[in-house]
């Protein structure tokens, strides 16, 4: 009987380990599954190895971080990374004065911390507010000078990594409130709120942005009271504030539209007047709800920044636009763009894995 025992709980000699079997398992089931999975496995697996060599070989094994001139980089067969170090200066703060540029890189810093540190959800209280107060004055000091023994720059010098981040915070910060107000307006039982609030969405979204900044820095001036002035900066992040207000407001409506009509009752049945239940019971179950659609807005708004350039403002790309212009560095466009799309990419991908963190933190209910 002990035998017998011993024998069936003996594991067999041809059985592969569990990790194996698993592995395998996976590979077989989600690569090689069917005929067409594993011809697009196979041309998968060849068009890595036709690429990703030449890639690692041109940008690291052949790259040149040393060179002193353009003539030095050319005939390596790699990239000149030295040309990024040579403008990385230009690159990131475009015109802003040579000597003063401490202020800018400060700025960045400075406006990044917080927003890392608005990130933690021990933080959300009314204190967040001052030190969002605080912070947006010290940034606009800096970039401003004039006072403490800080040259005066202006803001038509701005350029570079902190002027997108300008544009995109203050973006999201104004046109977050209008947006959810702007959803609630179309929502709203009142017939002339709800159609000042249809036709402002419908007749936003129905432009592109780069239409947006043309009006706000050509036809804006001319509605203007004579002697009125609104600086160009100025008017390209009130239209990037209205294009991005109309999107965050159809999304909102999206998640309210979601809650249960029970919800709204619920709130009326404890005594909550109107606003009372939006801000404690709706509102925040609707947020929750579309927190992937809001990010990928705010994604998007990032981004959409450097269409500034078109009416002569030196964001990220028309500073690194700027740098090509040295007769001495031509011919290194590859290694500029690539440069940017890196710093695109890590506030991009950053602000995704934060959404995914928020969505989970939340029990949004979306993981599967």
């Amino acid at each position: 009987m002990s035998t017998a025992a011993n024998t069936s709980s003996a594991p067999l000699s041809d059985e592969a380990p569990p990790t194996q079997r698993s592995a395998w398992h996976w590979i077989r089931t989600q690569l090689f599954s069917t005929p067409l999975n594993s011809l697009l496995t196979i041309l998968s697996v060849w068009l890595l190895l036709a690429t990703v060599p030449a890639v690692i070989e041109w940008a690291f094994i052949k790259a040149n971080i040393s060179a002193t001139s353009a003539q030095a980089c050319r005939g390596t067969g790699g990239a000149c990374w030295a040309f990024i170090y040579e403008k990385h200066r230009l690159i990131l703060f475009g015109l802003y004065p040579y000597d003063e540029q401490w202020r800018p890189l400060v700025a960045t810093c400075l406006l990044l911390g917080v927003i890392v540190l608005s990130g933690f959800r021990r933080f959300w209280n009314p204190s967040l507010i001052l030190i969002w107060i605080v912070a947006l004055v010290a940034v606009a000091i800096l970039m401003w000078g004039g006072i403490f023994g800080m040259k005066f720059v202006e803001n038509s010098l701005w350029g570079g990594l902190p002027l997108t981040l300008i544009l995109s915070t203050f973006g999201i910060a104004f046109a977050f409130p209008i947006g959810v107000l702007l959803a609630l307006g179309r929502r709203s039982k009142m017939p002339a709120i709800k159609s000042i609030c249809v036709v402002y969405i419908e007749l936003i979204r129905g432009v592109p942005l780069i239409s947006l900044l043309f009006m706000s820095a050509v036809m804006l001036p001319l509605f203007l009271p004579e002697g009125f002035s609104i600086d160009k900066l100025l008017r390209a992040q009130i239209a990037i504030i209205m294009f991005a207000a109309a999107y965050i407001a159809e999304t909102v409506r999206g998640g309210l539209q979601a809650i249960p009509k029970g919800q709204f009752e619920g709130g009326e049945s404890i005594g909550l007047n109107y606003w009372q239940q939006m801000r404690l019971i709706i509102l925040p179950q609707a947020l929750k709800i579309v927190i992937p659609p809001l990010v990928g807005i705010f994604i998007a708004m990032f981004k959409d920044t450097s269409l500034v350039v078109v009416i002569g403002i030196f964001d990220l790309t028309q500073a690194a636009k700027a740098a090509l212009t040295d007769q001495a560095w031509r011919g290194f466009s590859s290694e500029l763009y690539i440069f940017i799309a890196l710093i695109y990419f890590v506030f991009c991908f950053s602000m995704s894995k934060y959404s995914q963190s928020l969505e989970k933190r939340l029990s949004t209910g979306y993981k599967r």
